[in-house]
């Protein structure tokens, strides 16, 4: 996931200190560049990358940062960029595998103000937003909320209400989602081009994680690295719908459902004998099942013939280099 600063929004996209009612240069020096580097043998490093650049979001007066999730999973070093050109060291300190936040301890002294956090609730779709990513104003976009639903992640992944905004900021990741009166709303996610979640727009747009889901976990986040109470039941399948039908589009190397026999192209029917009706249906039924470590009874449909197969689970942190302070 390399990163080019050699470019910058049109001066009509970018938002301007008439457009707000807040310091709008404190709001970007809030948003910090981070640069992740993962060793090849990590986990996640054929999927993600090696070398990951996204944002964060400086949430505390001690130079907390929020940011989203994927950027430093398994990162062996980590540096901050600030907006005045201060680099700083960081630590991986937490990834919520529920919500997609991560957390990062600057090692040194940012400099950065802190982003004040707000609530989606207060945003409606159509409402006018700001994306920013670190680097002033040539990173940081006018936008609009055009929809807040379900989004389930191929990757065992759900959030009952997302946010999605347009049009697209193309470098996401860890971007800052800031209302009118410059409170942090959300930490991006994606870029998706679908109508569904824009609105029957045909544009691009991103995905965010809404900031609400950040206060119930975060002492929990700060105390034990991720949310209190037992892990999740984890597969490792990655799955799509295609024509009304949960079909497996790859399987994680090592993980359970690749062991249990899973294969690309199968199509999920039951999951303990109940039926699936979509992938957010098949990840609820799998969480509800238990704790990571429960066996899951899965049946597929391949090749015209049905496939029962016994997955036992895990806890995907399980598989994941932790991070270690030098």
């Amino acid at each position: 996931m390399a990163e080019s600063r050699n470019w910058a929004f049109s001066r009509n996209l970018q938002p301007s200190p008439e457009d707000v009612d807040f310091d709008l240069d404190a709001g970007l020096d809030s948003v910090v560049l981070l640069r992740a580097e993962i060793p090849g043998q990590a986990f996640t490093a054929s999927i993600l990358g090696t070398e990951r650049v996204g944002y964060g979001v400086v949430i505390r007066d001690d130079g907390l940062i929020l940011t989203i999730g994927y950027l430093i999973t398994e990162a062996a070093s980590l540096w901050l960029t600030t907006n005045q050109g201060v680099v700083v060291a960081g630590h991986p300190l937490a990834f919520d595998q529920v919500t997609g936040f991560g957390l990062v301890l600057p090692l040194g002294r940012l400099g950065a103000p802190a982003m004040e956090r707000g609530s989606a609730a207060a945003v409606d779709v159509g409402d006018d937003v700001i994306v920013i990513g670190q680097g002033g104003r040539a990173h940081a976009l006018k936008a609009r909320l055009v929809a807040r639903r379900e989004f389930a992640g191929y990757w065992e992944y759900l959030l009952d209400e997302a946010l999605f905004t347009a049009p697209a900021h193309p470098q996401w990741g860890g971007t800052a989602l800031v209302g009118a009166d410059g409170r942090l709303l959300g930490i991006g996610s994606l870029l998706v081009q679908d109508r569904e979640s824009l609105g029957g727009e045909a544009e691009q747009g991103n995905m965010f994680v809404p900031i609400d889901l950040l206060e119930p976990i975060l002492d929990d986040l700060l105390k034990l690295g991720r949310r209190a109470g037992p892990p999740r039941p984890w597969l490792g399948l990655y799955a799509a719908e295609v024509q009304g039908q949960v079909v497996i589009s790859g399987v994680a190397d090592g993980g359970p459902a690749a062991r249990a026999g899973v294969r690309a192209g199968d199509v999920v029917l039951e999951l303990a004998g109940e039926r699936v009706v979509g992938t957010a249906d098949l990840f609820r039924k799998l969480w509800r099942l238990g704790p990571a470590g429960v066996a899951v009874p899965l049946t597929l449909a391949r090749k015209g013939e049905h496939v029962r197969l016994l997955a036992g689970s895990v806890d995907r942190n399980d598989l994941f280099a932790k991070p270690r302070l030098h």
